[in-house]
């Protein structure tokens, strides 16, 4: 945080509004690529591409400039403390896909999360040997998308416990201001 700024109760639930945000994207994509797991012709005339979620820290000053002040080091350059160690590189705006994430990150609270694109994965395509499909090419093959199904569960599995965390990180915020509303009644 700059100085001057003060944490609030409710920058809190801001921060973690943002990553329930991005993780109900993150979930969205690992559903499309599981269910085009088999999809050979998209619009663009090949195979489905996996979609991967990039996530950005919202404001650039978060937790590694939190650090770097709370250690009386604000200089990132040097080699003092742990300050030094901590680099803060920025990923840019990638290019939405799908139109899944749109708007995502123009609210989002300052240190926290938000979806800086969706992107393709143009690694190669598995081919299938299958002479009869309508999308089988001259030699008989089939591309179809390299999608593996246990990646993808692990990938929402993860999607759905960090929401949980955070929605439960929401819940406790607001215990915490009801009690300190009961304090002061």
């Amino acid at each position: 945080m700059k100085a001057g700024d003060a944490m609030n109760l409710f920058g809190v639930m801001d921060i973690s509004a943002s990553a329930l945000q991005a993780e109900r994207v993150r979930a969205e994509v690992v559903a499309a690529n599981m269910a085009n797991a088999e999809t050979t012709r998209t619009a663009d005339g090949g195979p489905y591409r996996r979609q991967q979620v990039v996530f950005q820290e919202v404001d650039g000053d978060g937790f590694a400039a939190s650090l770097l002040e709370n250690s009386g080091n604000s200089d990132r350059g040097s080699g003092g403390g742990f300050g030094g160690m901590i680099g803060s590189p920025s990923i840019g705006t990638l290019g939405l896909g799908d139109g899944l994430a749109t708007g995502m990150g123009t609210t989002a609270a300052r240190g926290g999360v938000a979806v800086a694109g969706v992107v393709s994965n143009e690694s190669a395509t598995l081919e299938r040997y299958d002479p009869d499909h309508p999308d089988a090419g001259p030699n008989g093959y089939v591309a179809y998308p390299d999608i593996n199904p246990l990646t993808e569960m692990v990938d929402l599995m993860g999607a759905t416990r960090s929401y949980g965390l955070n929605a439960t990180a929401v819940q406790a915020e607001k215990n915490m201001v009801m009690s300190s509303i009961e304090i002061l009644k």
